[in-house]
């Protein structure tokens, strides 16, 4: 009759494992999912809609900072039985850290790219300053007197041989927000923007589901699982490791 009820509660503990275990995935998913879409989509969002200036400098902090440390802080604060000097990072998570901040960077870029395509203009224009630095930026003036907004960097036109009072041709936003250019660019991110945000995604769910689970060994083992009642040591271990690694 004891090894009958052994069997049953190993069953049912190994139920309640699986469970805790898919719920995990989900919710790591969805918050990957926020998190690196949101990093990607405000970035791009930006310069095509485009934002009023205020929105646009807090799209900004959200897209290259806020959400990319959320990707790593939050799996660690979500540690609620595991005492706070003892907590730990799954390196998985540090993944999401840096393909976050990547995200907002393209992102950004590709926004500005799409945001010329649509609505850009081309013009000649006065070159009334240059400021010089590890990256080199022009102030622009058109030549029937509109000031350009923003000045034109190094990499897009602002070479060092260009001085104060050269002429060049660029294409601009009237709106002001995306950068103007030299060269209407063909270059795709498409694929450095796909792969970011699969590694953000699928990186920032495992190293999610190894710290709920670290999490709720750390309970078993001082006594219990809050949420089964099943002690981590009771549930039979799946071969190989299984879905633990």
């Amino acid at each position: 009759m004891s090894e009958n009820m052994s069997g049953a509660d190993a069953t049912v503990g190994l139920a309640r494992e699986d469970a805790w275990w898919r719920a995990d995935v989900f919710r790591w998913l969805l918050f990957s999912l926020v998190c690196a879409g949101g990093s990607l989509g405000l970035a791009w969002l930006s310069p095509v809609v485009p934002l009023w200036g205020p929105l646009r400098a807090a799209a900004s902090l959200l897209a290259w900072l806020v959400l990319p440390l959320a990707s790593v802080l939050v799996p660690v604060l979500v540690l609620r039985r595991i005492p706070r000097k003892q907590r730990k990072v799954a390196w998985q998570c540090i993944v999401p850290l840096v393909a976050g901040v990547a995200l907002g960077i393209l992102g950004k870029f590709a926004g500005d790219q799409s945001a010329l395509a649509e609505r850009g203009e081309w013009t000649d224009a006065v070159v009334v300053d240059k400021r010089t630095g590890k990256t080199d930026y022009c102030a622009l003036r058109a030549t029937n007197g509109r000031e350009i907004s923003p000045d034109l960097s190094e990499g897009e036109g602002c070479r060092a041989w260009v001085s104060e009072g050269d002429e060049l041709r660029v294409r601009y936003d009237p709106e002001g927000v995306a950068s103007p250019t030299k060269e209407v660019r063909t270059t795709s991110y498409g694929g450095l923007l796909t792969a970011f945000f699969f590694a953000a995604v699928v990186m920032g769910t495992w190293g999610g589901v190894r710290q709920s689970r670290w999490d709720r060994e750390y309970g078993a083992g001082s006594g219990g699982d809050v949420r089964g009642g099943v002690s981590a040591r009771a549930l039979p271990r799946r071969a190989g490791g299984g879905r633990h690694r």
